[in-house]
């Protein structure tokens, strides 16, 4: 099961990768995935915090299925942006998430537009929970982790 669970991670990566060539849009990738990232669980947390913790869990098991070490990965990003935005006032986790993200993706859609190519995201949905994966694996690939 672990092979063809690696296997898939790295189908869905190189799929991912077609439209994230530009040494440009790449780069800002992999500064804006994480950034749509955290917003969208500041968003939930303003929900409640209980949200926020329960969709990155969910999002979590998908990434079990695809990879341990990628899930492992995941797991201590959003960590990190749970316990940034335990750490913030709550009065301004609202307007920081929803600036964050609305930058963040006009950075993303400058990056494909640089880039001559359309978000994968347009041709299947999975690709919005790929995008970390595919930022992520850019750090495994430059301190020679596996997954």
């Amino acid at each position: 099961m672990e092979a063809c669970a690696s296997r898939a991670v790295h189908v869905l990566l190189e799929r991912y990768a077609e439209s994230h060539r530009n040494p440009v849009n790449e780069l800002i990738h992999c500064i804006c995935v994480p950034a749509i990232m955290f917003s969208i669980l500041g968003l939930l947390w303003a929900l409640h915090p209980w949200v926020a913790v329960a969709v990155a869990a969910l999002a979590l098991v998908y990434y079990i299925n695809l990879s341990l070490p990628m899930a492992l990965g995941m797991a201590v990003m959003s960590a990190l942006f749970l316990l940034v935005l335990q750490w913030m006032p709550a009065a301004a986790v609202v307007p920081v998430s929803l600036t964050v993200f609305v930058v963040a993706w006009i950075g993303q859609f400058i990056g494909h537009k640089i880039e001559g190519k359309k978000p994968s995201f347009l041709e299947d949905l999975r690709f919005l929970l790929v995008g970390p994966l595919f930022v992520l694996g850019i750090v495994y690939r430059r301190l020679k982790i596996a997954y």
